[in-house]
């Protein structure tokens, strides 16, 4: 009975909550080095991730992580050695949620800053009790986790990214970590009804410099069915294949060679009438 109690009260306060969701403001001078972020967001469960991705989408140059302070957050990005010239993607995420999800775009060019005022806002307001709609959770969902897979070619500069999950109402966060364990990339995917998401990602850069074992993980929330990762060798921006096949196929290779040899000395031993 607490339980349910307390469950009650918990809906019942968020339903006359004032605003739900997140605001991000990003102001930058002509000719500067610093895109100074400002936001607002209505929740205190998570810390809200930041990323800048490249003009050409592939590359994250900036990752940063904030506790709202009152429901306020802040930081700055130099950027003066992003490399590309464009408009470079802000994302702001909180949870998995598309209400805490912002995506704004500035502009550098030459490692400088155009003169920037741009503001995006996802702050709605609440429902009344009388609007509240149901939707699954845990407790009534099907769980039967995620699952995925990455797929690649040797010698590809292309990472094939598909998966499945039972969470069909949130997005799937995808990370790639380096072997120092850098992120290079965070991309967020909407899975379809049935659950299925797909992704390619392009390899190459200076943030796939390091040669080694690069590691992609796919996320919902911290629960560990919903999970999921895989390892892919880098070397040189490309994929190799990892030393246990390369040694499978030496080794299969050579028993073939013994196979044929023996047969061959056998037939020639064989007396000829």
């Amino acid at each position: 009975m607490a339980v349910a109690f307390m469950s009650v009260t918990s809906v019942h306060q968020d339903a006359f909550a004032a605003m739900s969701g997140m605001s991000l403001t990003a102001t930058a001078q002509e000719g500067g080095n610093i895109i100074t972020l400002t936001g607002e967001t209505t929740s205190s469960i998570t810390d809200i991730t930041i990323t800048a991705v490249s003009p050409d989408g592939y590359n994250v140059v900036t990752v940063d992580q904030l506790t709202p302070q009152n429901g306020q957050f802040s930081t700055e990005f130099n950027v003066s050695n992003w490399g590309q010239d464009g408009m470079y993607k802000i994302k702001a995420n909180q949870g998995t949620s598309l209400l805490y999800s912002i995506t704004l775009s500035v502009e550098v060019n030459g490692g400088v800053t155009a003169e920037t005022s741009a503001t995006q806002s996802s702050m709605v307001e609440s429902q009344s009790n009388n609007d509240l709609v149901t939707l699954p959770t845990d407790s009534t969902e099907d769980r039967r986790g995620l699952s995925m897979s990455a797929n690649a070619v040797e010698g590809s500069d292309t990472i094939g990214i598909t998966g499945n999950t039972s969470r069909v109402l949130e997005d799937v966060t995808l990370i790639v970590t380096s072997p120092n364990g850098n992120i290079v990339r965070i991309d967020q995917l909407s899975p379809t009804s049935n659950g299925d998401f797909a992704t390619d990602i392009t390899t190459g850069g200076p943030l796939w410099s390091k040669d080694g074992v690069y590691t992609v993980t796919a996320q919902q929330g911290k629960d560990s069915m919903y999970m999921a990762s895989a390892e892919v060798v880098i070397k040189e921006g490309r994929v190799i294949p990892e030393f246990g096949t390369i040694a499978a196929m030496i080794l299969a290779v050579a028993i073939i060679s013994i196979v044929a040899i023996s047969a061959k000395s056998r037939l020639s031993i064989v007396p000829r009438y």
